[in-house]
């Protein structure tokens, strides 16, 4: 049963992290990546809890996500909003960035102007045009190049070194307000994306694990509340014991670990809920398929999504029940492995049996 519980967990962890295909104009999921050597001719619009851009984007470029990462190329602008953003590449345009930190290394180059707002901003690369930040604070490292003007709110510490070419003055209304992408996608695209994304990553829990997924959808049926009232735990503690890990120090690397097992055990989470909507609205009518369940619950809160407000309202008690099931499945099964002695061994073939 723990290999089971371990093969689970790669399962979620592989299809989570699987990118989108490289000719999509949109893409999302637990980690978008642009690799090495890969060319988009065209805009990109990334969600995902990572965004790493490592090769190259001929348009503009707008990112949401935890953390966003350009080490590569975007020719255009580009717009993102993100925990943490990193440009250690080239970009040919301009960037717009709102997050917790905001970050030019060196090396980095800029062709346009760079507009950040964010708890904290270090420049330490070329920008071409100007720079207007608003920061609690604010670095220029020593081989900032500022070619234009420097505009900032916050606190400023100028290395020696850095250089600004136009003037420096600081002000008390920088504003940061993505406008959102110069580029229109067709109808429905993103959402059809994320429905082919569910189905697929659906389909492989259900196949790689049928009973499991079973059991984690009737625990739905059987109490929701229970399973919504524990995924509400899981939700809001995952972060909370990945935050303590991390200001230990020496639990860093555990809760990056963490971190990224939680982001996909919330989407597995997700999907569970889906498949256990779908088979209890097909119990309703006396059927029961698993794959035209998992079908069923995917399309149904899509379809609901586009309703404002009861889309939400539905998507929230979906993904708390289903990750309270998936969290107490996955219990459930570790503390009956740890019972279970295991079989007992059978005699070998020259013992005697005792007499009686």
């Amino acid at each position: 049963m723990r290999r089971t519980l371990c093969a689970l967990l790669v399962v979620i962890l592989v299809v989570g992290a699987l990118p989108g295909t490289a000719a999509a104009a949109s893409r999302t999921g637990g980690t978008v990546t642009v690799g090495p050597g890969e060319t988009i001719d065209d805009d990109l619009e990334a969600v995902g809890g990572t965004v790493v851009v490592e090769g190259t984007v001929t348009g503009d470029l707008e990112a949401t996500g935890g953390t966003v990462i350009i080490d590569g190329t975007v020719e255009g602008d580009v717009e993102a909003a993100a925990g943490t953003l990193d440009i250690g590449g080239t970009v040919g345009g301009d960037v717009e960035g709102a997050g917790g930190s905001v970050t030019v290394d060196e090396g980095a180059r800029i062709g346009g102007n760079l507009t950040a707002g964010a708890g904290s901003a270090t420049v330490d690369g070329r920008i071409d045009g100007n720079v207007e930040i608003g920061a609690e604070e604010i670095t220029l490292g020593p081989t900032a190049d500022i070619r234009g003007d420097l505009t900032y709110d916050g606190n400023l510490n100028r290395a020696d070194g850095a250089t600004v070419g136009g003037t420096v003055e600081r002000t008390d209304n920088v504003t940061v307000s993505p406008s959102g992408p110069s580029f229109a996608l067709p109808t429905g695209t993103f959402t059809a994306y994320g429905v082919l994304a569910n189905l697929v990553a659906g389909a492989v829990l259900v196949v790689a694990f049928p009973r499991f997924s079973t059991s984690v959808a009737d625990d739905v049926t059987d109490d929701p509340l229970r399973m919504g009232a524990f995924g509400l735990l899981a939700l809001v503690g995952g972060p909370m014991v990945c935050v303590l890990l991390f200001v230990t120090l020496v639990g860093i690397p555990l809760s990056i670990a963490g971190m990224v097992a939680y982001v996909f055990l919330v989407w597995a989470g997700a999907l569970y809920g889906r498949f256990a909507l779908g088979r209890w609205l097909l119990q309703r009518i006396g059927r029961d398929s698993r794959w035209l369940a998992l079908l069923v619950g995917v399309l149904g809160v899509a379809a609901v999504k586009f309703v404002p407000i009861l889309g939400d309202f539905v998507e929230a008690v979906v993904v708390l029940v289903g990750l309270g099931a998936l969290v107490l499945g996955m219990y459930d099964r570790y503390q009956s492995d740890e019972d279970d002695p295991g079989p007992t061994p059978e005699p070998a073939a020259g013992d005697a049996e005792p007499s009686a």
